[in-house]
């Protein structure tokens, strides 16, 4: 399996593929040999799970083996080797998902990852081989929240082009053929490019191809991102009521008055000196403002987290909008640390109005059990050192 197959869109900046017809809840979990746990299984999971325990007890590698089950890569590690247990072979993953609603005859399958040390997986849906671990993210969309998801404010604009398509493709379901296509486009231009005979009529032509694609691309990423503005405003309102008003700006990645053909064609010569693309899709970012001002520059470590906090959130409201009632699974990575209770009480509550299953660790249960009493069945598990015991 190739590498991009194994990493899904991650390897490049997507995280889903295909179609989000059904209500989904893991309802199984099987974990063999992921970090420090070597066996575990878990059943009945509810739409809310708390898992709690101290430090290096496993509860974030239960978080990494529900990732493992919608990309078949860890969100902590890029490489299988590190997240296999010390002197296994492989790590293994099985789950069981419940689809369905009262207008739609529910149906369970199951998801199966296995990962070797050399970074070979193997994937399975419902029994049967698949070769992309694409297919995986539309049967279990996954959300993750934790202590990189400051890369959001923090990071490079790679990590926002990421976060911006992954809510893209769940409303676009063409949007990944128009990725790929500009995907190809670029890397035969910069081929092109690298030659440097500005007369080549092949690289016109994919000139011409690259644009076209990148106009639409970016089209599709505008359309969400005003509805996605429009609910981050909501919910950092919410959730960060008295701080300087947090907006959004997305910036497309070329001059906004001219179209992409024109910036192309206008900056050849530099892009041929170069020997890569400096204009397009591949640039472009979401600028997160407190004020005036950059938001990583202005706000608090807490305040920070509460926008990040928010625009996930707004991702799940958005999506369970456009899925008819469809559920995506929020894993929430110590989730407490940083918030104050009536913060966390706001957050945990945003949390329960996106109707998504959620995964949430801590240390100590009564970080969350003094400010949310979700309406849904609430599963408890108790992480020591590798093993999880579910509390009545």
């Amino acid at each position: 399996m190739s590498k991009t197959a194994v990493y899904g869109f991650y390897y490049g900046e997507i995280a889903g593929f295909g179609s989000t017809d059904a209500v989904s809840m893991l309802t199984r979990l099987d974990i063999h040999n992921v970090r420090n746990l070597a066996q575990v299984r878990l059943t009945d999971l509810s739409p809310a799970n708390i898992l709690y325990g101290a430090n290096g007890s496993g509860k974030t590698s239960v978080l990494e083996s529900i990732h493992l089950l919608s990309a078949a890569r860890s969100f902590r590690s890029y490489t299988a080797r590190s997240v296999i247990s010390h002197g296994a072979g492989n790590l293994t993953v099985y789950g069981e998902v419940s689809s369905g609603n009262e207008e739609r005859d529910a149906r369970e399958r199951s998801l199966g990852v296995q990962r070797h040390r050399n970074g070979d997986a193997d994937i399975r849906i419902s029994g049967l081989p698949v070769r992309s671990a694409a297919h995986l993210a539309a049967e279990l969309p996954v959300l993750v929240l934790n202590s990189d998801s400051f890369d959001l404010l923090t990071g490079s604009p790679r990590d926002r082009r990421r976060f911006l398509d992954w809510g893209v493709f769940h409303v676009e379901h063409t949007f990944f053929t128009v990725w790929q296509r500009y995907q190809r486009c670029i890397r035969q231009r910069n081929t092109l490019l690298r030659r440097g005979n500005i007369r080549d009529a092949e690289l016109m032509s994919w000139t011409h191809e690259l644009a076209a694609a990148g106009e639409s691309l970016t089209l599709s990423r505008q359309v969400y991102f005003s509805r996605l503005s429009t609910r981050f405003a909501q919910v950092v309102a919410s959730v960060l009521p008295d701080s300087l008003p947090v907006t959004l700006q997305f910036r497309r990645g070329w001059d906004r008055e001219r179209s992409l053909l024109e910036v192309l064609n206008a900056g050849l010569v530099v892009d041929l000196e170069q020997g890569f693309t400096h204009s397009g899709p591949q640039r472009a970012d979401i600028r997160i403002l407190a004020g005036d001002a950059s938001a990583s520059d202005t706000l608090s470590r807490g305040q920070q987290k509460l926008v990040v906090s928010a625009l996930k959130l707004a991702q799940g409201h958005l999506f369970a909008e456009d899925g008819g009632g469809d559920r995506c699974i929020f894993l929430l990575d110590d989730l407490p640390s940083e918030l104050d209770d009536e913060h966390l009480r706001l957050v945990c509550e945003e949390v329960e109005q996106t109707r998504a299953q959620v995964f949430i660790s801590c240390i100590d249960l009564a970080d969350l059990h003094d400010v949310w009493r979700p309406p849904d069945p609430l599963s408890v598990f108790h992480v020591e050192h590798g093993q999880i015991v579910k509390e009545k």
